[in-house]
């Protein structure tokens, strides 16, 4: 069972452009290098962030980065994003909720064998990094591939159609300017327009308006800022072994080195959330499954185990399992867990306390009228669901967390908002239409 661990590891501080240049290098493609001054991390971040915004880059010409991960949203699905993603076409249905890219930054490269001696004391606490639900990728660059290149999402069909995109955008010249090796013209290549591309998304990603730990929970840690007796009182239950336990896998406290809490230790963790009402029933066996990302109709998202990283499918305990994501700005979403089945921030923390003491509350029912308790996971799979507190009931078979202790969670992680987000709620600038018939969909799986 996975343990607390926290996958930070990540320095705090912004990329150094050798750094990135060397994390660019992906598959059989030339790495990309500097040529002298060029481009620094001023031109790798306009481009970046100009990208970023460029709906012309999708195939549809309709759905850009920022349509699903909105600035003013922490850089996640606003109010009017359908989170996972759904369009006029139901061949574009995403699989998986619409994460924040907000302090996606700090995932630190994926690891199967975990050892950290402040978190775990030097106890292998298991597969931990990676970006995506399941961990796939190890940077955000490699991330960024994903959505350009999928036909649900962004829907380019190989690297010289978003290079030809790219070169009738408006920052074209910029692009060329910053890319090209000398004599060259970066666009005749279009694989290293991708690899360029991909390094920009990356290092804009770092950029400060990524990471502003500046949520009135900051403001608390810092002493400038008090929390309401509601407030404080769900913070002790989340951080309460045998209450709510949140803190094993969403650590609040400060690290010994002082850096701010990430609120996820980037582990992975096999919760059993509901399978979502609109899917039918799985299919009865597990096999022939095909990545997790590309799950469909009656198949099983099975996570880790089919993340398509070498040595995990064959271990049927990585199955079912997805990496803890941030509660960071969580109050700011409608969907939760990594299928999105969840609606409510207080009903994702209810279902945590009553999965295993209610579960005709949150699953569905068999031909027979019994509860097919974890329906989204196929039956060989279930022994390798999390038992650990908060599920584990107390001993006289109640939950651990009553209703009036789940309101003051939910009352604690509404203080875990940027600035600017709740800024940008109270002036009610949720203001970008709906997606629906955009024509490419988006679920960054």
């Amino acid at each position: 069972m996975r343990r607390a661990r926290a996958g930070c590891g990540a320095a705090m501080a912004a990329w150094l452009v050798s750094a990135a240049f060397a994390a660019c290098a992906v598959d059989t493609e030339p790495a990309p290098r500097a040529f002298g001054d060029r481009p620094g991390v001023d031109q790798l971040t306009a481009l970046g962030r100009a990208m970023f915004n460029d709906a012309s880059l999708s195939a549809g010409g309709r759905l850009s980065c920022a349509s699903c991960h909105d600035p003013a949203a922490a850089f996640g699905p606003n109010a009017r994003t359908p989170s996972p993603f759904a369009d006029a076409d139901p061949t574009h249905a995403g699989t998986r909720a619409i994460p924040s890219l907000r302090y996606a930054q700090f995932a630190g490269r994926f690891t199967e064998h975990t050892v950290d001696d402040e978190e775990t004391h030097g106890v292998d606490g298991g597969p931990t990094g990676g970006f995506t639900w399941d961990g796939r990728a190890d940077t955000a660059g490699e991330q960024a591939r994903i959505p350009l290149f999928d036909a649900r999402e962004m829907g380019n069909a190989d690297a010289a159609a978003l290079a030809r995109r790219i070169a009738a955008a408006p920052y074209a010249a910029q692009f060329r300017q910053a890319f090209s090796a000398p004599g060259h013209d970066v666009f005749a290549d279009p694989d290293r327009v991708v690899a360029w591309a991909a390094l920009a998304f990356e290092v804009f990603e770092q950029a400060p308006e990524f990471a502003p730990f500046d949520s009135r929970y900051d403001r608390f840690l810092a002493g400038r800022e008090t929390l309401s007796p509601a407030e404080r009182h769900g913070l002790a239950l989340y951080r309460d072994a045998a209450r709510g336990n949140c803190e094993t896998c969403h650590p609040s406290r400060r690290a010994s080195s002082g850096r701010a809490p990430l609120f996820t230790d980037a582990g992975f963790i096999a919760v059993a959330a509901p399978r979502r009402a609109q899917l039918p029933p799985l299919a009865a066996s597990a096999a022939g499954y095909p990545l997790a990302a590309q799950a469909r109709g009656s198949e099983a998202d099975l996570g880790l185990c089919r993340s398509g990283r070498a040595g995990l499918t064959d271990d049927p305990s990585f199955c079912g399992r997805f990496r803890t994501p941030t509660l960071r700005n969580v109050a700011l979403r409608a969907s939760f867990f990594h299928n999105g089945s969840v609606h409510s921030l207080r009903d994702a923390v209810a279902f945590y306390a009553t999965r295993d003491t209610d579960p005709a509350r949150w699953y569905s029912r068999n031909a027979d009228g019994s509860v097919h308790v974890y329906d989204d996971l196929p039956e060989a799979m279930a022994p390798f669901v999390n038992h650990e507190v908060p599920f584990e009931p107390l001993p006289d078979g109640r939950p651990r967390l009553d209703d009036q202790d789940i309101d003051d969670i939910v009352a604690f992680l509404e203080t875990l908002t940027d600035a600017d987000a709740v800024a940008s709620e109270e002036a009610g600038r949720s203001a970008r239409p709906p997606l629906a018939g955009a024509g490419v969909s988006r679920s960054t799986p």
